[in-house]
């Protein structure tokens, strides 16, 4: 039995300059971080040759090409893992639509444990690249790379992602203390509903030459917010995560509306400094940049809605569990 464990994240800074409509005319850059909210796989082998696969629902079939979970056909047929065994993933939070990244934690997951099934070492790079592989092009979802790349990696990372394809990984180390510090500035609350975000991103995609110089200012505030983490400076933290909300929300229709308009401005009014959407908007999660004294107050404001603890996570995918036969 093999179990794998994969971080969710947040996108702070740089979003939408992941795509390659937009790093293939320059370098796109992201500053984001792993949570420690995770995705597990469990990886069983069987007696039989059957192939059991639990979601959301459960999938009894003989041949990976029946397998309709698309992530779970195409990381078995991208291992080499073809039958005989039981695959189930659970999450910590709703698996889809949340703006955490959990689709492509599952799918880095999914390939962390099968290929430990397999008896292969996957190294974080090699594990970021393949699912960059299997969503972006195999499938042609409309994502970019970042969520793949942190949930292999994990910590609080920039990423460049060059014209090329190659990608440039730098973690942003701080101190313990400055650690604790953001844990106690950040919240994510959640906004009751979730979101089909490939209608957005598509939007988004397709308005990418209309939106160079917005996304221009989104990733020039990855380099300033690199900055502001190294030397502790969390006033402009939180001051740049609104203007980089005010930027994003005009990348396409759908990233908001008047009730998450309406959620944000009362959490600015009870003292939270900045925020932003996690993921391609339109629901999910909010994440609330907010001093340690205005967190009651932002709770009152916001007593409809659910806050979800959590705090930064420095590891990436990782096996957890390993007892092969």
């Amino acid at each position: 039995m093999i179990i794998s464990q994969t971080p969710l994240r947040i996108s702070l800074f740089g979003g939408g300059t992941d795509f390659p409509d937009f790093y293939a005319n320059g370098q796109g850059r992201v500053l984001t971080t792993a949570i420690d909210k995770y995705v597990f796989v469990i990886v069983k082998e069987r007696f039989d040759d059957e192939i059991y696969i639990n979601y959301s629902r459960k999938e009894i079939v003989s041949s990976v090409d029946d397998v309709k979970h698309d992530l779970v056909r195409e990381a078995m047929r991208h291992s080499g893992v073809a039958s005989g065994v039981e695959i189930t993933t659970l999450a910590d939070i709703p698996s889809e639509g949340t703006g955490l990244g959990s689709s492509s934690a599952i799918l880095v997951c999914l390939l962390q444990a099968l290929c430990a099934h397999a008896g292969e070492i996957r190294t974080s790079e090699q594990l970021a690249r393949d699912a960059c592989e299997i969503e972006i092009n195999r499938l042609g979802r409309p994502v970019g790379k970042q969520d793949q790349y942190i949930a292999a990696y994990g910590g609080l990372r920039r990423f460049s992602f060059l014209p090329d394809e190659s990608v440039i990984t730098e973690m942003v180390d701080i101190d313990r203390s400055f650690k604790q510090e953001l844990d106690e500035h950040l919240m994510l609350i959640y906004t009751n509903r979730t979101r089909n975000s490939s209608a957005i991103l598509k939007e988004q995609q397709s308005n990418t030459t209309r939106n160079m110089k917005r996304l221009t200012q989104l990733g020039e505030m990855v380099d300033e917010s690199r900055r502001c983490f190294l030397v502790g400076d969390l006033a402009r933290i939180g001051e740049l995560l609104h203007e980089s909300w005010l930027i994003k929300r005009q990348l396409s229709s759908g990233i908001t509306d008047t009730e998450i308009d309406d959620i944000y401005r009362a959490a600015r009014d009870a003292g939270a400094t900045g925020g932003k959407l996690a993921g391609a908007g339109g629901g999910g999660f909010l994440l609330l940049f907010c001093p340690p004294s205005h967190r009651s107050p932002v709770r009152r404001a916001l007593k409809g809605l659910r806050e979800m603890p959590f705090r930064l996570e420095r590891d990436g995918s990782k096996v957890v569990f390993n007892v092969r036969r």
